[in-house]
């Protein structure tokens, strides 16, 4: 069984992986450059840490670019590899999936991660730390609508106006940033989930949801965001040695052409 990896190019090696809020088969995604990343970045342990999947609405498609992501993941699954799945808020239930497109994994509410020090992790998306008005099955799916309405004009225009992801964003992409830094105002969920990790006794807290990279100390736990791949496109990578750091990041992606609309659109 291909362990997935084109070894004509040069792939950096990690003892895990944290990847999130991927939101395969919605407008925004880019399944290609989470590919190409994958593709350059092997691990042990592939840790998705939330809306690894995008549930669904009329303006979703499945397109071959995001059933080559978890063909990857399956291939590095059948390698040896362990793939562990934190289901996040716009993930859709396994059993709503076809086969062909069910991550190779259990799907778990939240997991536990032991570095190479011995550093105890609490791995979840990070929803729970919203405000409660935010939380409901209905605010997520008018949210998800409204930003692939956008995205899809964003797509559209740029078809005409400009090619590639541009370190730069779009006066549509910022104004998505700007609602969304305006969802987490101070960077109180970062408080909020480092407490609960470090008053369940663990060294540190890892998440995704807030599409806000970072790694901080807080007050002596860590505190690690994976970021996602509609807009930072970064992932948080462990080291041999038990070190965090993200990867990534739209200047590493600038020249990259954006795929057409059309294909974006296109059913596998």
């Amino acid at each position: 069984m291909s362990d997935g990896v084109d070894h004509g190019r040069f792939v950096r090696n990690h003892r895990s992986l944290f990847l999130s809020d991927l939101h395969l088969g919605a407008i925004g995604s880019r399944a290609d450059l989470v590919l190409g990343f994958l593709k350059g970045n092997r691990a042990d342990t592939y840790l998705l840490v939330g809306d690894i999947l995008d549930r669904g609405h009329p303006l979703t498609r499945w397109s071959a670019e995001h059933q080559a992501v978890v063909d990857y993941l399956r291939a590095r699954k059948d390698a040896g590899a362990e793939v562990v799945y934190v289901r996040g808020n716009h993930d859709p239930a396994p059993d709503d999936l076809p086969r062909d497109r069910r991550l190779p994994a259990a799907v778990v509410g939240a997991a536990v991660h032991v570095a190479a020090d011995g550093r105890r992790y609490l791995v979840v998306h990070g929803d729970e730390a919203d405000a409660r008005a935010l939380r409901s099955h209905l605010m997520t799916r008018v949210g998800s609508l409204a930003d692939q309405v956008l995205r899809g004009a964003d797509t559209l225009i740029g078809q005409y106006v400009y090619s590639g992801v541009r370190d730069r964003r779009s006066a549509i992409e910022a104004l998505l940033w700007l609602a969304n830094r305006g969802l987490a105002p101070g960077r109180r969920h970062e408080r909020r989930l480092a407490a609960i990790a470090g008053e369940s006794g663990f060294d540190g807290v890892i998440c995704g949801h807030f599409h806000l990279a970072a790694i901080r100390d807080l007050r002596g736990v860590s505190y690690a965001n994976c970021g996602d791949w509609m807009d930072s496109f970064t992932a948080l990578a462990e080291d041999f040695d038990g070190g965090l750091h993200l990867l990534g990041g739209r200047d590493s992606f600038a020249a990259t052409p954006r795929p057409a609309l059309r294909r974006r659109f296109a059913r596998a």
